[in-house]
């Protein structure tokens, strides 16, 4: 999957209307297809503190997060590849079992999978 083409001149990727069940994958993806140096904005309806403990986790070292402004349902962030990735994750569905994401969410495909998955939203 290519996303370089949902991203404008601008680089904004605006994910406030999407729904959860799709928005982390959808970023996951987008951050993916970046060359190191490259970036995207980041816009979302709250602080996607979730989402940077999934980058984190999964591309340590690889990039940096940089809030460009907080508001209270408006938040942009600059993501930025700054090295390779290696052992990259593929996002796929179905891995989240229904929590606050609908059901739907990403993780690494089973080949490459060296820990069990756990799914990262909140269950409220």
């Amino acid at each position: 999957m290519t996303t370089s083409t949902q991203l404008g001149p601008d680089r904004m990727l605006d994910v406030r209307e999407i729904p959860c069940s799709i928005k982390h994958g959808l970023i996951i993806q987008t951050f993916i297809d970046l060359k190191v140096g490259e970036h995207f904005i980041l816009r979302n309806g709250h602080d996607p503190v979730p989402l940077r403990y999934q980058f984190e986790a999964e591309f340590p070292a690889a990039f940096t997060w940089e809030h460009v402004h907080n508001l209270p349902e408006d938040v942009a962030v600059k993501i930025t590849k700054v090295q390779l990735l290696t052992g990259l994750p593929k996002v796929v569905a179905g891995s989240c079992g229904g929590h606050h994401c609908g059901g739907v969410g990403w993780v690494r495909a089973l080949a490459r999978l060296p820990t069990p998955v756990v799914c990262m939203m909140t269950v409220r």
